[in-house]
């Protein structure tokens, strides 16, 4: 079975390390046919993932029409703002036919304000769809320290058959067929986890935080019900599970990027000097659009937007968040 990976970063580079270590073929496709030469040759993602080598077994190539063809499994990690044009290019291609399609990828486009899942199936029509998500630090996944996700798919044995490629011993896999619920948990948590950075920055303390990830992780959920999720998805793995790790590691690039905003930063300034895409930045777009579509409370989303996109200082954002009227929780 030949698996592609669709995405030279830290996490496409970790799917396609897990994939080998099953004994799986693998190919890594970049858009960049000069990185993809630098990562044939050095055999390691010094970019997105130092320190790690990538064994000769996995393929690398800047070819698209190379990398698609013959591939049973198509697996998208690219940031969710570029993968409409990436399949377009795919289906141009047109060798795609028969394959399954697993989205990496956590966020929610801008302008359609459609999830991975949905910009597939709007670009390629009737095809296999499943995503994987969960908290997965590519900094200890491509490490091999324990990591458990959740692949969810309409189509239960397409999942199923995810399940088996990609579950060991130290990445353990569930299976759930709530596709709304695992990647609206997936791209909204993101945003939380800008304003527990922002926190850090600020050296507000524990306390907050903690208080910070709970009223978080009501007002995802919220929203993801609103939108046809199940209430249950967003406490286990693909949403507290998820919203904890992104929001308390020192490697998560959306946790770090509103600490330095915390540190008195602005937003673009930081944006320039970094080659990671911060989900989390689009998302918060993205998520106060659909909290006034449904009609739903998110204070601590809106405020987040209103600091990114209208320059509203954290610490406003912060006494306007403590100081609304007191309810039961």
């Amino acid at each position: 079975m030949k698996i592609t990976i669709i995405g030279d970063g830290g996490w496409g580079t970790t799917l396609a390390l897990l994939l080998n270590n099953n004994r799986y073929s693998v190919t890594i496709w970049s858009k960049f046919p000069d990185y993809a030469d630098f990562l044939s040759k050095k055999r390691v993602n010094a970019k997105f993932l130092p320190g790690v080598k990538i064994p000769r077994g996995i393929s690398i190539t800047g070819d698209l029409r190379k990398a698609v063809s013959g591939a049973e499994i198509i697996i998208l990690a690219v940031p969710s703002q570029y993968m409409r044009s990436v399949l377009k290019e795919i289906r141009k291609i047109g060798l795609y036919k028969g394959a399954s399609f697993l989205s990496a990828s956590k966020g929610i486009e801008r302008k359609t304000l459609m999830r991975a899942s949905e910009i597939i199936a709007d670009v390629l029509g009737n095809v296999k769809i499943g995503v994987l998500s969960g908290p997965t630090i590519s900094h200890e996944v491509s490490r091999g320290m324990f990591t458990a996700v959740v692949v969810a798919s309409k189509d239960a044995a397409f999942a199923k058959k995810a399940q088996r490629i990609f579950n060991s011993r130290n990445f353990r896999v569930y299976i759930s067929k709530d596709v709304v619920g695992v990647e609206s948990g997936a791209a909204l948590k993101n945003v939380i986890a800008i304003a527990a950075g922002i926190l850090d920055g600020m050296k507000l303390g524990v306390n907050a935080k903690a208080g910070l990830v709970a009223r978080g992780l009501a007002e995802i959920s919220r929203l993801g019900v609103a939108m046809g999720a199940e209430c249950r998805t967003f406490y286990g793995i693909s949403g507290l599970g998820d919203l904890v790790t992104t929001c308390m590691s020192g490697y998560g690039r959306n946790r770090w990027f509103g600490e330095e905003i915390g540190k008195g930063r602005r937003p673009k300034d930081i944006l320039k000097k970094t080659e990671m895409a911060v989900e989390g930045m689009v998302t918060a777009e993205s998520a106060y659009r659909l909290l006034k579509k449904y009609k739903v409370e998110m204070p601590i989303t809106e405020q987040v937007y209103w600091v990114l996109y209208k320059g509203k200082s954290p610490k406003k954002a912060i006494a306007d968040l403590m100081a609304r009227p007191v309810k039961a929780e």
